[in-house]
């Protein structure tokens, strides 16, 4: 299975179009375009996962101008986009045809594929407590690394063709238990990725 984006090259740099943050506050937040073949035979649907695995461990450092995140902090996955059930006749997701601009307090109920659910992303804890912000984010929420942080962000937009029409989550599902669900009915699995910084020393 191949999986591509006009949107973004893969390993390089994604436009500000499609992240949540730019150097001058909000981008537009946009989903990419993607689209795959060479699907396996027996699919039965697809899920999508964008996983950024560059996350600062640490919160008392992020977004402060008296100092830089190293590259050495220990780092964790953020999720930006869960979708499951995606029909197996879809092979494309147009840009924008999913998320265009920011949502205060999250998308609840997000556009996507027909028949397609989105979960939560990792915004939902991030802005949790937060007066203007907090609240469940479903679907797609693009980047918006840190503007103090040294390491380059990598988001893999991650394709998998499943032998399921429905996978067995329901509710605010997060992409662990998309991950625990879709186990053994993995047919193939397809990966792109692109690059974002706010950190004006990249």
């Amino acid at each position: 299975m191949r999986l591509h984006s006009e949107s973004f090259q893969n390993a390089q740099p994604i436009p500000a179009d499609f992240a949540m943050g730019r150097v001058e506050g909000f981008g537009g937040n946009r989903n990419p375009h993607l689209a795959w073949d060479e699907v396996p035979a027996g699919t039965r649907s697809f899920v999508l996962l964008c996983i950024d695995p560059d996350a600062p461990t640490v919160p008392e450092t992020v977004g402060r101008s008296d100092l830089q995140i190293p590259v050495e902090q220990p780092r964790g996955d953020f999720i930006h986009w869960v979708m499951v059930d995606i029909p197996a006749a879809t092979r494309v997701i147009e840009a924008g045809s999913c998320s265009d601009g920011i949502s205060a307090r999250g998308k609840q109920t997000p556009p996507g594929p027909d028949g397609a659910r989105q979960g939560l992303n990792d915004y939902t804890g991030w802005f949790a407590g937060d007066a203007d912000m907090g609240g469940d984010y479903f679907g797609y929420d693009g980047p918006y690394p840190p503007f103090n942080d040294l390491h380059m962000h990598r988001y893999f937009f991650r394709l998998f063709a499943l032998d399921v029409e429905r996978l067995d989550v329901s509710g605010k599902f997060t992409a662990a238990q998309v991950l625990r669900a879709m186990h053994a009915h993995v047919l193939g699995e397809a990966v792109v990725h692109g690059t974002y910084t706010l950190n004006a020393n990249l």
